[in-house]
């Protein structure tokens, strides 16, 4: 939309922004300003935080690795890793890596090496005759003094 441009276009004089006062000019930036009232942005307190080392996995249960296999877009013989999943479009990227959740049934037999996997996924491989090999170090548990 042109604005300003006449006052048949519909959009003309004062160019869909009314008539006088502060936001009819240029470089307002009062996003947040209430009049002069303590913004809600500082009146309430602030909490928690942003943990920047925070690792984002994408989960991934296990039957649609079932359903990838079963279609033929993995390779039971290949190991399951998170490059073979991107490749065979079972998930769309990467992130910080895979983590394996045990809802569905695993039926094939394979080798998966991801960064982590829940307790039931890792029976649920075992039950199957796979392997699983957890590339994430492990959690330790440290006593704080």
């Amino acid at each position: 939309m042109r604005v300003g441009r006449g006052i048949g276009s519909g959009k003309g004089k004062t160019g869909g922004r009314g008539v006088k006062g502060q936001t009819s000019r240029t470089g307002v930036a009062i996003n947040g300003f209430e009049g002069g009232q303590m913004p809600i942005y500082r009146r309430l307190p602030k909490r928690g935080f942003n943990n920047i080392f925070r690792k984002d996995y994408v989960a991934l249960n296990l039957d649609r690795i079932q359903a990838a296999f079963d279609s033929g877009k993995l390779d039971a013989g290949q190991p399951v890793t998170a490059e073979a999943l991107v490749a065979a479009n079972v998930i769309s990227r990467a992130k910080d890596g895979v983590r394996l959740l045990g809802m569905g049934e695993l039926k094939t037999k394979a080798t998966f090496k991801v960064a982590g996997a829940s307790a039931s996924a890792k029976d649920a491989i075992e039950k199957a005759g796979g392997t699983l090999e957890v590339l994430a170090p492990a959690k330790t548990e440290e006593g704080g003094a």
